[in-house]
């Protein structure tokens, strides 16, 4: 494979030819570091946030604004930082957004309030919006069609890898050190990063304008106000607010579509919803996160809160869900080329659905922790295999110079399904149970279950819409 690129020398800029081979590993090594990074983020605050609940006395409502913080602003950002890595450069960008990510980083490890830390969350979010776009779409230019989709799954893997070190690594150090340090572990590694990537990784450009500044206002308002909507009307004293505020939301939503398609050239370009490979695997792809987020955000308070573990504990329970995915996710990205994403995502979407109802019916306050390894691993492995295949039909719906905004598009989705079903889960909770006593607390939860195995099964029928790949190869960049 030939990538052509523009290549940091000395202290100049030459164009010259990233080695095939070395170039590959090193553009595979440094774009899974920002994606672990971002998911490790996602993650690491699960098994700390009943620690954290408890230091600055939190709700649970207005807990879950330390996870929502971040995935709102991760998909309100995307599509801002999409378009000036496209203007810019992938790999300066990228770099941006690692530097940015360190930021927000050191504020949140030093946030002496809970308003601090979600602020801090932000900006956080604002540099993964940035890293985790960039990361795919310099990834997906790097490798040609017939590894492209092996080279995704392990890609996929390693934020797989976020996954199960995340809690586990969250629960070592709440126990050790305090909830601060989750945050200072990203400083050594994102600064040793931006620094690798500047120097190895070469640049790309595909052109583009300036993103619009009213694009840009539109796309983080609406995205901020649709979730903040969900988020508060479960716990705001009234509904008038959450009510007002959600329909301002869809409104904005609504004049973004409309200026993208009076626009000549669009944030989003409207045209790449006609494939129905692109729409339906971004619907999907929404779907699945947004189930996923909503367990990931309460069973580690479940598991604390119900069976009494420790946060290292909770932390080490969650291996049977979160492990599979380092184990399936490169696998799956081969089964993808093989066979096409469309077969792949469904049954993978399906076997969460089932994994996620059949922990619904195993969990009761004096249920064994037995009961639960067989559902976690089931939906683990459907996680698993789902994220390569919906990548690969988002991706390769699209032209090659129409990567970044593809992967934006994804991200995006994936993101604000995560904080929509972050806020879905919590709504559902409150519906149906509470944080006190133990039995109302495994109700709610039991319901949040159901109301996530919904949500996928959902994202199940999107991906009927899927086309495969398998006779079709991906455009080569």
């Amino acid at each position: 494979m030939n990538w052509k690129g523009v290549v940091r020398g000395d202290d100049r800029t030459t164009t010259g030819r990233v080695p095939p081979t070395s170039g590959q590993r090193w553009v595979l090594a440094l774009t899974s570091l920002g994606f672990f990074m971002a998911m490790m983020d996602s993650m690491i605050v699960t098994t700390a946030s009943t620690a954290i609940r408890a230091d600055f006395g939190a709700t649970v409502g207005q807990l879950q604004w330390m996870l929502n913080a971040y995935n709102v602003a991760v998909a309100a950002f995307l599509l801002i930082g999409v378009a000036l890595g496209a203007r810019l450069g992938y790999r300066r960008m990228y770099v941006v957004g690692l530097i940015v990510f360190v930021v927000g980083s050191v504020v949140a490890a030093l946030s002496p309030t809970l308003d601090v830390l979600i602020a801090a969350r932000v900006v956080q979010g604002i540099g993964a919006s940035v890293m985790t776009p960039m990361s795919m779409a310099i990834l997906t230019s790097a490798f040609p069609a017939a590894t492209r989709g092996r080279a995704l799954g392990i890609w996929s893997g390693v934020g797989g890898l976020a996954l199960i070190i995340g809690p586990a690594l969250g629960g070592v150090i709440v126990s050790t050190w305090g909830w601060n340090w989750i945050f200072w572990i990203n400083v050594p590694i994102g600064l040793v990063g931006a620094y690798l990537s500047w120097r190895r990784l070469a640049e790309s450009h595909v052109g583009g304008d300036w993103p619009h500044p009213l694009d840009s206002v539109l796309v983080v308002a609406a995205s901020g106000a649709i979730v903040w909507a969900l988020s508060e009307s479960v716990t705001h004293a009234s509904m008038v607010p959450p009510t007002v505020v959600g329909a301002l939301g869809i409104l904005l939503a609504v004049a973004f579509i409309v200026h993208q398609h009076r626009e000549s050239t669009p944030m989003v370009p409207l045209g790449l919803f006609r494939s129905s490979a692109f729409s339906g695997g971004a619907v999907a792809t929404f779907l699945l996160y947004a189930a996923m987020y909503g367990v990931v955000f309460l069973l580690p308070q479940y598991l604390q809160a119900v069976t009494g573990a420790s946060a290292l504990r909770a932390g080490l329970e969650l291996l049977p869900w979160t492990g599979t995915l380092v184990v399936f996710s490169p696998l799956a990205g081969r089964i993808v080329d093989r066979l096409g994403e469309r077969l792949v995502a469904l049954v993978s979407l399906l076997l969460q659905a089932v994994g996620y109802l059949w922990l619904a019916l195993s969990l009761s306050p004096g249920a064994r922790y037995s009961t639960m390894v067989a559902p976690l691993v089931l939906s683990g492995m459907g996680i698993s295999m789902a994220g390569p295949a919906l990548q690969k039909a988002v991706l390769g719906a699209v032209d090659w110079t129409q990567t970044g905004i593809a992967s934006g598009v994804f991200n995006m989705f994936r993101q604000l399904g995560g904080a929509m079903g972050t806020a879905i889960a919590v709504m559902v909770f409150t519906a149906f149970g509470a944080m006190a006593p133990v039995g109302r607390f495994a109700a709610g939860f039991r319901a949040a279950m159901v109301a996530s195995a919904a949500l996928v099964a959902a994202g199940a029928i999107s991906a009927l819409d899927l086309q495969s790949l398998r006779h079709r190869p991906l455009p080569t960049s």
